[in-house]
């Protein structure tokens, strides 16, 4: 796999989950850290989240329990990843049920960080429905 087709399959299915992500990153990180955004897309989601062997809903089910079991001081990045776990179809349920079971991997501290995370983006989401 050469980096541009990496980056073109990261580029392809980020704009599925979160369009503005590369977008967000760049502002944020590539004066600091040139090409950071560029990077990120085509190393986690054109290598890892495109592979085959598993859907994206199962690599992100599996990316929200890894950042909860790694506790409180990855919650935007977990916060980032159940949105983007919701948009490949899995049910505030199942990221619920997940999050749950990291307690005995993370232990009760992080489970409750990440079940604070879910429930915050879930009642935003409503809100913002509702609005």
């Amino acid at each position: 796999m050469t980096d541009a087709t990496a980056l073109e399959r990261g580029r392809e299915l980020i704009a599925k989950m979160n369009p503005d992500l590369e977008k967000v990153l760049a502002e944020r990180y590539n004066h600091h850290v040139p090409d950071f955004a560029e990077t990120l897309i085509e190393q986690a989601y054109g290598r890892y989240y495109a592979r085959e062997g598993l859907d994206l809903k199962t690599r992100q089910i599996a990316t929200v329990a890894a950042l909860t079991a790694l506790g409180g001081q990855t919650g935007p990045q977990l916060r980032v990843n159940i949105e983007h776990a919701l948009a490949a179809g899995a049910s505030e349920r199942e990221i619920l049920e997940v999050i749950y079971q990291m307690a005995v991997y993370g232990g009760m501290p992080a489970a409750i960080n990440g079940l604070n995370t879910a429930i915050a983006l879930f009642e935003e989401r409503r809100n913002a429905d509702a609005a």
